[in-house]
């Protein structure tokens, strides 16, 4: 059995609920493989190995912050959250989301590669920021310190770089009035760099993550990538899925776009490429969903124990819910 969930956000980490769920497996006499995944969002760092290295940085709002980090094999792996993230201010409310900075997250960079790092994995969700990764890109100044190092930008959304503003501005806190200030800061800046980069941002799919984060790390060579696919690698989720009888996932809530780019859709397409079944255990169910993957079966915490109980004990409720599966299966 390959137990490969996302985070119940707000809940449980990915972890934590692969742990519980292995657990409960380990009983009934199964083999397991806890493979704890994510999209390059929250829980980025911290299943591919977590900190082990902490830098003080700039938070989002300028004071300093403790912003864990790893480094391993000349491997660095950075959570841009941790230095420029929205729970960093205390959600929405304490945001200011047109002075919010990404600073701190190219100061992590700028460690990373001074601590020897030669290929850097930069997860970007969960940010406080719309700022373009202008405030990165300064605290990288000089650039050519990147000279030879590999720079990936593990995206969780598509959006593109000017329409961060309209999507993710209001999630930050941003008023109308900001959110159209905050857009044709993005425009005014997309130009400036592909003047002095040559790198048209709005050409590239994902330059809207973390603000624009992703596509100001693109004119110094990033490359952006899926979160997702960044992670399966990492963790060689691929190979773990082809030798499998069953694979598990899940997340917090499952709608449409849990099936574009996102932990849940990838698990159970690398699934359904190689005939394993599939079963996505997840806290909610938000219609419509689009057509699934052949081979995956999905159930609703919410609706088989009630909201107060999924949301209180998501993982050892998931346990539940596979061993029961597995039952019905042997039974059949």
């Amino acid at each position: 059995m390959v137990i490969a969930p996302d985070k119940f956000k707000g809940t449980a980490t990915a972890r934590a609920v692969a742990r519980t769920v292995a657990d409960r497996l380990w009983e009934e006499g199964h083999d397991t493989v806890e493979l704890p995944m994510a999209d390059g969002g929250e829980g980025f760092l911290d299943v591919l190995g977590g900190a082990n290295r902490t830098s003080t940085v700039t938070g989002p709002d300028g004071r300093p912050v403790e912003a864990g980090w790893r480094l391993s094999r000349r491997i660095a792996v950075i959570e841009m959250a941790a230095a420029s993230g929205l729970h960093l201010v205390d959600g929405p409310d304490g945001n200011d989301p047109v002075d919010a900075t990404t600073a701190g997250t190219g100061e992590l960079i700028a460690h990373a590669v001074e601590s020897g790092a030669r290929r850097v994995l930069v997860g970007v969700g969960g940010s406080a920021t719309t700022d373009g990764g202008l405030g990165a890109l300064r605290a990288l100044h000089p650039t050519q310190r990147l000279r030879g190092v590999e720079l990936v930008v593990a995206c969780d959304v598509r959006t593109r770089f000017v329409d961060a503003a309209t999507v993710f501005g209001p999630q930050k806190g941003a008023t109308p009035a900001q959110v159209e200030l905050l857009r044709r800061r993005l425009e005014r800046l997309a130009q400036v760099f592909l003047d002095e980069s040559g790198v048209d941002v709005q050409a590239l799919e994902g330059s809207g993550a973390a603000g624009g984060l992703a596509g100001g790390l693109a004119t110094v060579g990033a490359e952006l990538v899926s979160g997702f696919d960044v992670v399966a690698d990492e963790v060689e989720l691929d190979a773990a899925i082809e030798g499998a009888d069953l694979v598990v996932t899940g997340e917090g809530f499952l709608d449409e776009e849990s099936f574009d780019g996102k932990v849940v859709g990838g698990v159970a397409s690398l699934a359904e490429a190689v005939g394993v079944p599939c079963l996505a255990v997840v806290g909610e169910v938000v219609a419509p969903l689009p057509v699934l993957p052949s081979g995956l079966t999905v159930v609703s915490l919410t609706e088989r124990f009630g909201p107060e109980a999924s949301l209180a004990r998501p993982g050892r409720l998931a346990g539940e819910v596979v061993a029961e599966h597995l039952a019905v299966r042997r039974g059949a």
